[in-house]
């Protein structure tokens, strides 16, 4: 078992490995998983608006 300034000196090490993105990369990915976020929404409105209507209508039939 290490001692706790090996365990910070290599803790220290492994974080300067990392490759860290760059400020422009986290607001691409950012605007992008906001736009995917949008389309998804927009997606499953339109799949529910429209078994909405088919049940609506299919119901319809019965009453």
């Amino acid at each position: 078992m290490a001692n706790p300034i090996q365990f910070i000196q290599q803790t220290r090490g492994e974080i300067a490995k990392v490759s860290w993105p760059t400020r422009r990369e986290v607001l691409l990915t950012t605007v992008m998983v906001f736009v995917m976020a949008f389309v998804a929404a927009v997606f499953f409105w339109l799949v529910d608006f429209l078994i909405r209507m088919g049940l609506t209508g299919l119901l319809s039939l019965f009453s």
